[in-house]
């Protein structure tokens, strides 16, 4: 889903609103002169971190490529799910964008100048000027189309610079060879690398149909069920029809999902134990097992869902 953006930003830790007005020279970056259509500067990366103090400099090289900007959490599934895909997006175009990603927990200046409600959420600079792309999952496919679009947006804007970096030659920035995938395990994974969520938990329920022990595939099928329920969701929504009617479990159950994936883990946890005070017993039951989903999605090692374990316990019996 997309969330609209304004132009300006009034006020906030990271102020935006003197971008527009800004010369469109880049301070920082060594190449050829910046004026026009056409102009080259020298950056250390292609994709790389950005904080709220480093994000002035970003800032002026918009006004040379058009900036993506991914506001992630380390913990969230969606995030670390669609990292990846952005990474390879943004490289197939060879210097004319680049990738910022920012740690939503530790930038809450850019987390607020870019009214962003959850995570991940996507947007990009052109001359200093905010364009919303989406939050949420989305698949390969929407991307490239977003990005195809958002060049034209540059181009039109006099945006058409490139950059170059150490990483734009596709073969130096190839990854090291990660250790070799499950076979069964390919078809899930390319689903879930186009966005096709359902596509991704059929497949991985059949492996774990023939391979119960297989806890790679139980762990992949935790999360891909979670960005399949959140898929297309609006934040707003959810969060008013939850607080409309605490008695409606769907509704408490699908935002504890948006809660969890934006990083607020224990709120998540939480919510559902307080639901499940009152809940009759079918909607025990219901709680009961997202709540054990949403603690493999999170990992049965980390303290919260360690605590959140014994709250449950202690609720059960």
């Amino acid at each position: 889903m997309s969330q609209q953006i304004p132009a300006r930003f009034a006020g906030g830790a990271v102020d935006l609103s003197h971008l527009a007005s800004r010369g469109q020279q880049p301070q920082g970056q060594s190449g050829a002169q910046v004026g026009g259509g056409g102009q080259v500067v020298d950056v250390p990366a292609l994709v790389f971190a950005l904080t709220d103090q480093s994000f002035e400099q970003v800032a002026q090289l918009s006004a040379v490529v058009p900036v993506v900007i991914a506001l992630l959490a380390s913990e969230d599934p969606a995030s670390a799910q669609l990292a990846p895909v952005l990474d390879a997006a943004v490289r197939e175009h060879g210097g004319r964008l680049v990738l910022a990603q920012v740690e939503a927990s530790t930038n809450p200046g850019l987390m607020q100048a870019f009214q962003a409600q959850a995570v991940p959420t996507v947007v990009a600079l052109i001359a200093g000027r905010p364009v919303p792309l989406f939050q949420g999952p989305a698949g390969a496919e929407q991307i490239r189309e977003l990005f195809t679009q958002l060049l034209q947006l540059g181009e039109q804007q006099g945006v058409s610079g490139r950059v170059n970096a150490p990483d734009s030659d596709p073969d130096a920035a190839a990854a090291p060879a990660g250790p070799p995938v499950n076979p069964a395990h390919a078809e899930g994974l390319e689903a879930l690398e186009r966005g096709d969520f359902a596509a991704a938990v059929q497949a991985y329920e059949q492996v774990l149909a023939k391979a119960p022990a297989d806890h790679e595939a139980r762990a992949a099928l935790v999360q891909a069920r979670l960005l399949l329920r959140l898929q297309g969701a609006n934040a707003a929504e959810v969060r008013n029809a939850a607080a409309a009617d605490l008695s409606d479990i769907e509704a408490q159950l699908l935002v504890a999902d948006l809660d969890l994936s934006g990083g607020h883990i224990e709120d998540a946890f939480l919510r559902l134990l307080d639901v499940f005070v009152t809940a009759d017993t079918d909607d025990r039951t219901r709680i009961r097992e997202r709540l054990l989903e949403l603690f493999e999605v999170v990992g049965l090692a980390d303290p919260r869902v360690i605590k959140a374990r014994a709250q449950l316990a202690n609720l059960l019996y």
